[in-house]
């Protein structure tokens, strides 16, 4: 047996294309390693497009997910974030009564400022002339009613968030917005799975390898070299893509086990007494449903459905006018007080009364957001929603899960998958010309 084995390694030895034929394998595996690299970043990357335009016509790239953030989030929105909750449950969440409790202590510390601001807009010579003891009347009037008013309002709000704010319509807005947020997002749920491509790629790569020398063996003509990288290379990013995906359920495959792995990186497997095991074959994604959960939660809670986000659509946002609506009815129970009517009145006269209180809406409405803002508040508030994201993700189906990243790679995948047949052909071409031309 060695001695046949011996033979057949000389005459494979003194062939000419000896050195050619054994590189076919170690640059089949890094070709469809670095094209599938390539690939990947171009999901991702550049954020802004990058070339130029010739008429309407552009000639360059931008990664996918930050081309498409508007439509990607959409998706994500309507086939997952909606099933995970409404809004007014996360404001809810959110304990609205301390919320009010918060924002009332900000507004309050700045209410004797902001009455000053407006009133000298509208008649600074008046109101520096008017005497403190009426302002103090003013002041203690609205100080006095904040607490209760900003209750009520925030109460009110949280029960008709989902008439005043679109989920889908924020969501989207805040993506096209922000493009690195949702790069960033997709970074922080995927890594791993993008890690899984990218490293797949070259085993996957090295096993077409020895299948194109067998084939250089049968059939030794020089097209075969760069036709068979360009169909690995399309097969490659097909493939890896599909593995992170598919299968969507756990698919049990018996097996004769001989080895396991070890904690050790050397050596990082050992024997065992061999039996039939059982594994569970499934998307690598798939299988992190645990794990995805909690960095999905975190994202979400942390930068996507935060209270300024959702107070920022409810403000200024396409229903705004809604909101409005609500502010004056609550800001009216200060306004219509005895003791601030007459003495505005009074002191302004009824048109400028009137218009005050539509300017106490603008300025409400800014003064409030100063708190809504606070990194620290959102931090907490994000904290009381976290645990109810977690539980609901892990409580998707596998098909609704799949939709937290596949849109992602769905959109215009077939595009990676070419761009690897296009690369594997370039590579294939390069190294007919360096190994096997002479």
């Amino acid at each position: 047996m060695l001695e046949f084995i011996s033979h057949y390694w000389q005459v494979f030895a003194n062939r000419p294309d000896f050195w050619a034929i054994l590189s076919i394998v170690p640059v089949t595996a890094f070709v469809t390693w670095a094209h599938v690299w390539m690939a990947l970043k171009m999901v991702f990357y550049p954020i802004n497009f990058w070339g130029f335009h010739i008429g309407s016509l552009p000639v360059g790239w931008q990664g996918i997910v930050p081309r498409k953030a508007g439509r990607i989030s959409g998706i994500i929105t309507d086939n997952t974030l909606s099933k995970l909750g409404s809004l007014q449950e996360f404001l809810q969440a959110m304990e609205p009564d301390e919320m009010a409790k918060i924002i009332g202590d900000q507004v309050g510390y700045d209410l004797e400022h902001l009455i000053d601001e407006v009133m000298l807009e509208r008649n600074p010579v008046l109101w520096e002339n008017l005497p403190f003891s009426i302002k103090r009347r003013i002041y203690s009037q609205a100080q006095k009613q904040i607490p209760t008013v900003l209750r009520d309002l925030v109460n009110e709000l949280t029960f008709n968030v989902e008439n005043l704010v679109d989920m889908r319509e924020m969501v989207v807005r805040q993506m096209e917005g922000d493009r690195r947020l949702m790069v960033r997002m997709f970074l922080k749920v995927g890594q791993k799975e993008i890690n899984f491509i990218w490293h797949i790629s070259a085993l996957i790569g090295m096993f077409f390898g020895f299948f194109q020398m067998l084939v250089w063996f049968l059939v030794p003509w020089h097209w075969t070299v760069p036709f068979w990288a360009a169909v690995w290379g399309f097969l490659t990013n097909w493939i890896a893509i599909w593995m992170v995906f598919n299968p969507v359920d756990p698919h049990p495959i018996r097996y004769l086990k001989l080895f396991r792995l070890t904690n050790t990186k050397i050596p990082f497997i050992a024997p065992v007494i061999p039996h039939i095991a059982t594994y569970n074959w499934q998307g690598a994604f798939m299988k992190r449903q645990h794990e995805v959960s909690e960095v999905f939660a975190s994202v979400v809670t942390e930068e996507l459905i935060t209270l300024k986000s959702i107070m920022t659509e409810m403000m200024y946002g396409s229903r705004n006018e809604k909101t409005r609506r609500i502010l004056k009815r609550h800001i009216n129970k200060i306004m219509e007080t005895p003791v601030v009517r007459t003495s505005l009145q009074v002191s302004i006269g009824m048109k400028e009364y009137a218009r005050l209180k539509t300017d106490l809406i603008d300025r409400s409405i800014q003064i409030t957001m100063v708190p809504i803002s606070d990194p620290v508040l959102n931090q907490s508030r994000a904290k009381k929603i976290y645990h109810m994201f977690r539980e609901r993700i892990l409580a998707l189906s596998s098909k609704e899960f799949q939709n937290l990243l596949r849109p992602a790679f769905q959109e215009d995948e077939w595009i990676l998958i070419v761009l690897g047949g296009v690369t594997g052909f370039i590579a294939g071409t390069i190294h007919l010309f360096v190994a096997f031309i002479r």
